[in-house]
């Protein structure tokens, strides 16, 4: 029996299986800085600033109006994943917290009760472009840690274990864990009140970069697990001697192991899997509940509350051209990938 489930294009954003809501992946090649760290102004004529989701000139401005990203917008209930593969984002919070991280970290950050955020892309190359590529995914709580207190935690690319797989052949497979364990090397830990964070859920987040011709094996897991494979890029890949195209997701049953032979040009996938938490989802916007009445007191909480309110001067905050990587989280404690996360 064949272990592929089923197939389908990949749109924006991607389609998701419980546990996971959403995945966005953002790829922008966005041009020089100016002194604000935004593009040319003559470059924003017509386009919809505001609401920039038109590849225009290879990049969007999304919500940003004069530096692309996401100004303050609110979230309850879930967890973003961010997966920064090139580029750098500017993270500020309603609870005090900020951070600059890019080039390979990871963000896991847990809305729980309700938290306020901003996500900017400073073009911080004066002299040449600032190519930004990212993958968000929404990772869903279970009712009983939808309120939990809000944090987030920062996943240095310095400490990501990454796997090379080798051919007899030759070529080469890189694996990136972000979540779960493969060949023995488990990621870093997620936040205590993840899904992600009880091993018997088996959430898993990879990325992996094929060479050509390369060969590997996803390996089998539990039955009954959610499990998608992403391949975005590349020319063609056989998925358990199925050929399939790039731009494609193939959905896997969780309990066979998938032999994937890569085609003639370099693949780069991304792989999901999850226990799914089996509860009905309520979703509006930014905010992911159980019930309608959940989500409607949602929206009045942050109406009355601001979820603790916004406490930088600017609606998109980025932090200085010379700055570093760096988080500083709601108590004040300084993180630096230098010093560990």
């Amino acid at each position: 029996m064949s272990p592929i489930l089923d197939a389908f294009r990949l749109g924006f954003p991607w389609k998701t299986l419980d546990p996971f809501l959403f995945c966005a992946y953002h790829k922008d090649d966005y041009p020089q800085g100016n002194d604000v760290m935004g593009p040319d102004p003559s470059t924003l004529a017509g386009r919809n600033i505001g609401s920039d989701f038109v590849i225009k000139d290879g990049w969007r401005m999304y919500h940003g109006d004069v530096v692309p990203g996401f100004p303050q917008h609110p979230h309850r209930g879930f967890e973003t994943v961010t997966l920064a593969r090139s580029g750098f984002i500017d993270h500020s919070d309603s609870l005090g917290a900020t951070a600059r991280f890019g080039h390979g970290d990871i963000q896991w950050m847990t809305a729980g009760s309700g938290i306020v955020h901003s996500e900017m892309f400073p073009l911080i190359n004066r002299e040449q472009g600032n190519p930004s590529e990212l993958f968000q995914l929404w990772l869903n709580l279970p009712a009983k840690d939808k309120m939990v207190d809000p944090a987030f935690k920062m996943l240095w690319a310095e400490n990501q274990p990454v796997i090379q797989v080798i051919d007899e052949s030759g070529p080469t497979t890189e694996v990136l864990v972000a979540a779960g364990e493969l060949s023995g090397k488990r990621g870093d830990t997620p936040p205590p009140n993840s899904w992600a964070a009880n091993p018997e859920n088996e959430v898993a987040i990879w990325t992996l970069r094929m060479e050509p011709g390369a060969t590997f094996t996803i390996p089998a897991a539990s039955a009954g697990l959610n499990r998608v494979l992403y391949f975005f890029r590349g020319s063609a890949l056989f998925v358990a001697d199925k050929k399939c195209p790039v731009d494609v997701g193939v959905q896997l049953k969780s309990d066979a192991a998938v032999k994937l032979v890569n085609g003639s040009e370099t693949a780069e996938l991304l792989f999901l899997q999850g226990k799914p938490i089996g509860e009905p989802v309520a979703h509006h916007g930014p905010m992911v509940m159980n019930t309608n009445s959940e989500l409607q007191q949602a929206f009045a909480d942050y109406r009355r509350t601001r979820f603790g309110g916004w406490p930088w001067e600017r609606n998109d905050p980025v932090h200085a051209r010379e700055e570093g990587r760096f988080a500083i989280h709601a108590d004040g404690r300084l993180d630096r990938p230098d010093e560990g996360s």
